[in-house]
C-alpha cells in the first residue's frame, strides 16, 4: 500500500520501483527553513543485505510492503540461525542472523518476540523493550562515591557490557534496554 515518506518508520518494509523489499534502518525528516521538507531512509535490501539511503520529499509516495507481525517464542541458536516457534500453530521458523543483527546477544530462551513474516519468510524481528540480566563482573565502589558520578563499566550474564551506577556489584540483576544496550534499574525480583 502506498504511504507517505514521512510515516515510514524504522523495522517497516519497503517494496521499491525495482521489485526488491528493503527493511528501513532509520527513518529522518528534514525540515528546512527554506526549501522542502525531505525524509531520508537508511535501508538494506533483504536478498542480499546490501545497505542504501534515499531521500524522499515528505509528501512523495512509497510503497510499504504488507507484512504481518506475529508473536515467536524464541527456541535456539544453531548454525542454520535462530530458531523461533510460534506459539499459537506450534510452526517453526529459522531466522538468519543478519536478520536479527547485534540484538542477538539478548535473546534468551522463551523469549517472545514480534517476526515480521512476508510470503512465509521471516524478513524483520522486534525484541522485547527491555531484559533482565545479571551483571557478571564489575570494579567495586569506591568510598565517598556518590550516586550521581559517573558510571562504571559492567558486564552481563550474556556476554554484552554495559555502562552501570556506581552501587551495582557483580551478582546483582539490572534490567537493559534491546534497542541499545543501556542501563535502565536495578531489577526488582
Amino acid at each position: 500500500m502506498k504511504v507517505i515518506a514521512s510515516s515510514i518508520r524504522k523495522g517497516n518494509i519497503i517494496e521499491k520501483e525495482d521489485g526488491q523489499l528493503y527493511v528501513v534502518l532509520t527513518a529522518e525528516s528534514f525540515h528546512p527553513g527554506k526549501g522542502t521538507p525531505t525524509t531520508q531512509i537508511d535501508m538494506r535490501r533483504l536478498s542480499d543485505g546490501v545497505k542504501t539511503t534515499d531521500r524522499y520529499k515528505t509528501t512523495e509516495q512509497v510503497e510499504r510492503a504488507y507484512v504481518e507481525d506475529q508473536n515467536f517464542s524464541f527456541l535456539y541458536q544453531d548454525s542454520d540461525g535462530h530458531t523461533f516457534m510460534n506459539a499459537e500453530t506450534y510452526d517453526q521458523v529459522v531466522v538468519p542472523a543478519d536478520v536479527i543483527g547485534d540484538q542477538s546477544i539478548y535473546l534468551q530462551e522463551g523469549m517472545t518476540c514480534v517476526l515480521s513474516i512476508f510470503n512465509g519468510v521471516a524478513v524483520g524481528i522486534q525484541l522485547p523493550a527491555r531484559v533482565t540480566l545479571e551483571v557478571v563482573e564489575t570494579e567495586p565502589a569506591m568510598k565517598g562515591q556518590t550516586a550521581s558520578s559517573s558510571y562504571k563499566p559492567a558486564k552481563l550474564s550474556n556476554g554484552a557490557r554495559a555502562m552501570v551506577p556506581p552501587h551495582i556489584s557483580a551478582g546483582t540483576r539490572i534490567v537493559v534496554q534491546t534497542e541499545d544496550g543501556s542501563y535502565v534499574e536495578r531489577a526488582k525480583d
